[in-house]
């Protein structure tokens, strides 16, 4: 299964997916984004809609995000690659 989605005509990963990736839990990877927000711009990174997530609930047909709090964020690949550079 891709952890790649395609969401605003971009293709994007999840917080939670990369946190996995990284080995941390997605509020320590969230921490680590809001210390540096202003590295992260909307083209960077951004926060889904409740919209954009039912939908994105509703195609994947899976109730596996199951009692997330926070709507997730999505990282372009410009992101992931900020990202990084904090997550090592």
């Amino acid at each position: 299964m891709s952890k790649i989605y395609l969401i605003r005509h971009q293709k994007v990963m999840f917080d939670a997916d990369l946190a996995v990736l990284y080995g941390v839990s997605t509020g320590n990877l969230n921490k680590a984004v809001q210390r540096n927000i202003k590295r992260f711009p909307d083209d960077f990174m951004f926060q889904l809609t409740k919209q954009e997530f039912d939908d994105l609930i509703f195609q994947s047909g899976t109730s596996s995000w199951g009692g997330t709090r926070k709507l997730p964020y999505a990282f372009t690949e410009q992101g992931v690659a900020m990202l990084s550079s904090y997550m090592h």
